[in-house]
């Protein structure tokens, strides 16, 4: 979330970075942050006065006893227990709005980059660069789902019989190509310095907050009632929430971390063209990396992270571009973020593969992970950055259709080491 000190000092900056977001009601978000904040303080300074008050006349009283001056002792004993009701009534008045102050301050988006364009939605993205080869496919090309069911890839009926739309069972050849491309794009990582690590797919409320899925995404993620657990929907929430309530040290960063994960997203309100086949599941495969970084170093970082990406899609020999995302269709924690999207040559559209984000201080803030400086040993918030690299379903969508040809589907050299088969074809096994 966004600090107290951003928005008693920078007011009008965030207000403008939250309107740059399509923010509803900025202003009186921010007011009520600044009016909470107002009752917190007086309440403290009035409480730390009458503390001092009334530890400057409970002194007084053992000398007026042997003063013989009981009555006047008596008389301050009353004020000073009177005092105490007071301080009982303004500390619970000052934790209330702390309380208040924090609840307002979960519903307040990430304010965005300056290098963040203007924007409503997705068609106002502005396209960063361009790579790979489009494919040259005939009229009679095939969408992924009809190859699937061409070659027995993808079992989409099944898996509607045994839990529901959105979860697909992958079969022989398509079930390795999946168990191939997760390794492939782990070790990838492991070559770029990411430690891997295998997270849990479930997570508490303390998570969700943590990591900010949690109040802005609730009605996006699987609940777990009966333990309060949430079914993650990406790595990203339990690998940053290792670093929770963590002071690290400056010449530890940046922690560069990764995982595999299988993934959960109601993907509430999804309907039309562009949820058939493997373009929008409630489970999937994703590789995810995380970058704990210092507020100085982290958009090298992120600059690290995209050509990361970038490299990932010319092995996989898949066209892509990468999108800045306008302030209107950014995330709600992110203070920066790039889209790749990928060509899918049937389907003949673009397709999300990857976010990659820098959410500066705005998760720490959350999370409370915060480095010690090596000059001053003073501790500050840490940056936080994540990106897919990369999510399987529209990868799998994309080579299936850009690679098809007569005698089958052509695997990507990358991942032949890895699957053990170089075409998809009638054999699958």
């Amino acid at each position: 979330m966004l600090t107290l000190k951003q928005i008693t000092e920078e007011t009008e900056k965030v207000i403008k970075g939250l309107n740059k977001k399509h923010f509803k009601g900025a202003e009186e978000a921010v007011q009520k942050v600044l009016d909470f904040d107002k009752i917190r303080r007086e309440s403290q300074q009035q409480l730390d006065k009458n503390l001092q008050e009334s530890k400057k006349l409970s002194s007084q009283i053992g000398k007026l006893m042997k003063e013989g001056k009981k009555d006047e002792a008596e008389n301050i004993k009353k004020s000073v227990a009177e005092m105490k009701e007071t301080n009982k009534e303004l500390q619970a008045r000052m934790e209330q709005a702390q309380a208040d102050m924090r609840n307002v301050l979960y519903t307040i988006p990430n304010i965005p980059n300056d290098d963040v364009p203007e924007g409503l939605n997705a068609d106002d993205n502005v396209v960063v660069k361009e790579g790979g080869v489009m494919p040259q496919l005939g009229d009679d090309a095939m969408c992924h789902w009809d190859l699937c069911e061409k070659f027995g890839l993808i079992d989409f009926e099944t898996g509607v019989k045994v839990t529901g739309s959105g979860f697909p069972m992958y079969i022989g050849k398509m079930a390795r190509l999946q168990r191939a491309l997760e390794a492939f794009f782990l070790e990838e990582a492991r070559k770029s310095g990411y430690l891997e690590v295998q997270p849990p797919f479930v997570v508490n409320e303390a998570s969700g907050y943590g990591t900010g899925q949690l109040p802005d995404k609730e009605g996006q993620m699987y609940h777990c009632n009966e333990d309060n657990l949430y079914l993650i929907p990406t790595a990203e929430v339990p690998v940053t929430n290792m670093f929770r309530d963590v002071i690290l040290e400056e010449q530890d960063l940046p922690i560069k971390r990764c995982a595999y994960s299988a993934c959960f997203r109601r993907e509430a309100g999804s309907y039309g063209k562009d949820v058939r086949g493997l373009n929008r599941l409630h489970q999937f495969d994703k590789v995810e990396i995380v970058r704990i970084d210092t507020p100085e170093h982290s958009y090298q970082s992120l600059d690290e992270m995209l050509d990361h990406v970038e490299g990932l899609l010319k092995k996989l020999e898949l066209p892509y571009h990468i999108l800045r995302l306008c302030g209107g269709d950014m995330s709600f924690t992110s203070a920066i973020c790039y889209d790749f999207e990928v060509w899918s040559g049937a389907q003949k559209r673009w397709l999300e593969v990857s976010s990659v984000s820098n959410f500066e201080a705005y998760q720490a803030n959350r999370l409370m992970c915060r480095y010690r400086r090596a000059d001053t040993k003073k501790t500050e918030l840490c940056h936080t950055l994540n990106g897919s690299a990369l999510a399987l379903p529209r990868i799998v969508a994309a080579i299936l259709e850009n690679n098809q040809t007569p005698e089958g589907i052509r695997v990507p050299k990358c991942l032949v080491p890895y699957c053990g088969f170089d075409m998809i074809d009638n054999n699958n096994f």
